[in-house]
C-alpha cells in the first residue's frame, strides 16, 4: 500500500458514539485513520471514512496484524466497556476489558515505536465530588470498578511514560450527548442508559415515560445537576489532543465538559420544547452512587490546547440528537 498522507491513527472501538464522531473529525482535517473494533458494541455501518479492520483487543496477534498492515503514527482509544451498574455487578468483565486489554495494545504500540496516545478516561475517577466546578487536582477516589479501571490506566499511562517515553493525553469526559449536526452519525446504545436519548424515545413513543430518579437533591428542582458536552465539541478536544502530541508536548490530563450544568427537570423541560411533544416524567427514589451535583471546570483545555466549544447551549445539544433522532426512525 502506498501513504500520501504523514500521518495515519488508529481509533480503537471507532464504530461507537464517540470513536465515530473523532472518525469523521479527523478525516475531515486530513487524517487517515484505522477503525479497530470487535463490534460488541459498536455499529458497522457507523464506519463512514477511513479503513475497517474489525479485531478484539483480547487477541494480541489482531492488535499486531494491524500495526503489520498500516504505518501507525498515533492511536486513538475508545474501547471500553462503560455502564457503571453492571461493572459493579461484574467487576472482573471490566477489568479484564477495560484494564488488561488496554496493557495488550500499549505492548503493541511500544512493539512497533508508536509513542503517542489520546486515551478516553471520565470523570468517574474523581468519585463523589466535594467541590464544584471539579478541577484535575479534585481527588480521584472512585466509586466504581468502571471508574477504579479508568483510573488504573490512567497510571499505567503515566508509569509508561516515565518508563518508555510514550506521550499520552487523558481526556476525563462528563456527560457526551448531542450528534453529527449533519444526522450522518448519533447516540445509539444497547441498552440506552443516557438520559437525552431516552428523553427522547419518550418523545417519539419508543417508550412510554422518562423516570427522574430522587427529586430531592440539594439543588434548585430537587434533580440532579449534570455537565452535558455535545459529542462534536469533544471530537474537536481529540483532535487538538493529537497535533498537541503531534507538536511535541507533554503527557498530560484534561476535563471536558461545558462548566456549566443542566438537572433533569430542565433536560426534560428543553426536550418537550425542541420536539413538540408531550413527554410523561415519572418520579422516583434516588440510585445509589448519583452525586447531587456534577460539573467540571474545562478551563485547563481551554488555556492549553485552546479549546472552544462551538456546542455548549443545551438547545443546540437536544436539536442535533432529536434530529439524529428522527432520521434514524425514517430511514
Amino acid at each position: 500500500m502506498n501513504y500520501i498522507l504523514t500521518y495515519m491513527i488508529l481509533i480503537v472501538g471507532g464504530a461507537g458514539y464517540i470513536g465515530a464522531h473523532i472518525n469523521k473529525q479527523l478525516n475531515i482535517n486530513g487524517y487517515e485513520t484505522i477503525v479497530f473494533d470487535n463490534l460488541s458494541y459498536g455499529h458497522e455501518d457507523f464506519i463512514k471514512w477511513g479503513t475497517f479492520e474489525c479485531g478484539d483487543l483480547g487477541n494480541i496477534n489482531d492488535i499486531r496484524s494491524v500495526f503489520k498492515k498500516y504505518p501507525v503514527t498515533a492511536v486513538m482509544h475508545f474501547a471500553a466497556f462503560t455502564y457503571v451498574g453492571e461493572s459493579v455487578e461484574d467487576p472482573q468483565k471490566y477489568y479484564r476489558n477495560n484494564v488488561c486489554n488496554t496493557i495488550n495494545l500499549l505492548q503493541v504500540m511500544l512493539e512497533f515505536d508508536v509513542k503517542k496516545l489520546v486515551f478516553s478516561s471520565t470523570c468517574a475517577t474523581y468519585g463523589d465530588p466535594v467541590e464544584i466546578p471539579i478541577t484535575e487536582q479534585h481527588p480521584q477516589n472512585p466509586i466504581s470498578p468502571y471508574g477504579r479501571g479508568k483510573l488504573m490506566v490512567e497510571n499505567i499511562l503515566s508509569d509508561y511514560s516515565r518508563a518508555y517515553n510514550l506521550h499520552y493525553v487523558s481526556l476525563r469526559y462528563f456527560n457526551a450527548a448531542g450528534a453529527d449536526p449533519n444526522s450522518e452519525i448519533g447516540e445509539l446504545h444497547d441498552p440506552e442508559t443516557h438520559l437525552i436519548p431516552l428523553i427522547l424515545d419518550a418523545a417519539s413513543g419508543k417508550r412510554q415515560s422518562i423516570k427522574i430518579f430522587g427529586t430531592d437533591y440539594n439543588t434548585p428542582d430537587g434533580t440532579c445537576i449534570r455537565d452535558y458536552i455535545h459529542v462534536t465539541d469533544l471530537a474537536d478536544a481529540h483532535l487538538k489532543a493529537l497535533q498537541y502530541l503531534e507538536n511535541g508536548g507533554k503527557s498530560d490530563y484534561f476535563n471536558l465538559g461545558n462548566g456549566n450544568g443542566f438537572s433533569v427537570r430542565e433536560v426534560i423541560e428543553k426536550s418537550r420544547e425542541i420536539t413538540r411533544k408531550e413527554i410523561k416524567a415519572v418520579e422516583d427514589k434516588r440510585r445509589p452512587g448519583d452525586p447531587p451535583v456534577l460539573v467540571g471546570s474545562s478551563d485547563k483545555i481551554r488555556k492549553i490546547l485552546r479549546w472552544e466549544p462551538k456546542y455548549d447551549d443545551l438547545s443546540l445539544i437536544i436539536q442535533t440528537a432529536w434530529k439524529w433522532h428522527e432520521k434514524r426512525e425514517t430511514d
